[in-house]
């Protein structure tokens, strides 16, 4: 009767163990990724120059190395590995691929809103060469110059897509070149201070929502 007893007893509890697992690997299945968010950066800009024989502050050596999936500063000494995505200095903003890095790293910048462009477009990405990916120059890319004020300006509807050093998309905006990001910046106010927001897409896909 024992026997019998915890014969039984085996077969309920293996039963039971077998209907958890599969209870379990359902509920994996039907986990859904978080949706990627959309990212704040504030004065992201390389280390200051020495001074020149006017006393005006040097262009920096070096650019400052910005990784979009851990949305962290990267030193300068990774400057050769995979492990930036962008680099800023003054206007200039480069991908970590082509003549700039080893990595796989291409951009576009192109016409829209940045809410509304959902999707990273299949085509049209260049790598760093001899021009850049993100072309520089009043119009050319995403900043005007005016040379009455001598300020540097987003273009309202720019964005730039980006594929990343890993090959993931994402989209960037710039929206304020000056320290601290002020409403009005004058001539004065420190520049070369990137604040921009972005959406990585960690997945592969090209999905920017």
């Amino acid at each position: 009767m024992n026997a019998f007893f915890s014969r039984g007893m085996l077969l309920t509890l293996t039963a039971a163990t077998l209907n958890l697992a599969a209870c379990s690997d359902d509920n994996d299945a039907d986990e859904v990724a978080p949706a990627p968010e959309v990212t704040t950066v504030s004065n992201l800009a390389p280390a200051a120059g020495g001074s020149t024989s006017t006393g005006q502050p040097a262009t920096p050596k070096h650019y400052a190395f910005f990784n979009l999936a851990t949305n962290k500063e990267v030193p300068y000494t990774d400057s050769a590995s995979t492990k930036w995505d962008i680099a800023v200095r003054a206007t200039t903003i480069l991908v970590n691929g082509g003549t700039s890095g080893p990595g796989k790293g291409q951009a576009q910048v192109v016409e829209g809103l940045f809410s509304t462009l959902t999707s990273a477009p299949e085509t049209g990405y260049q790598q760093d060469g001899a021009t850049k990916a993100i072309p520089t120059g009043s119009g050319k890319g995403w900043y005007n110059y005016d040379a009455t004020t001598h300020l540097i300006s987003p273009i309202a509807g720019k964005v730039i897509m980006l594929r990343t050093a890993t090959g993931n998309y994402a989209k960037l905006e710039v929206m304020s070149y000056y320290k601290d990001a002020p409403a009005t910046p004058a001539a004065t106010t420190p520049s070369g201070y990137y604040t921009f927001r972005y959406l990585y897409q960690p997945d592969g896909s090209r999905n920017l929502n």
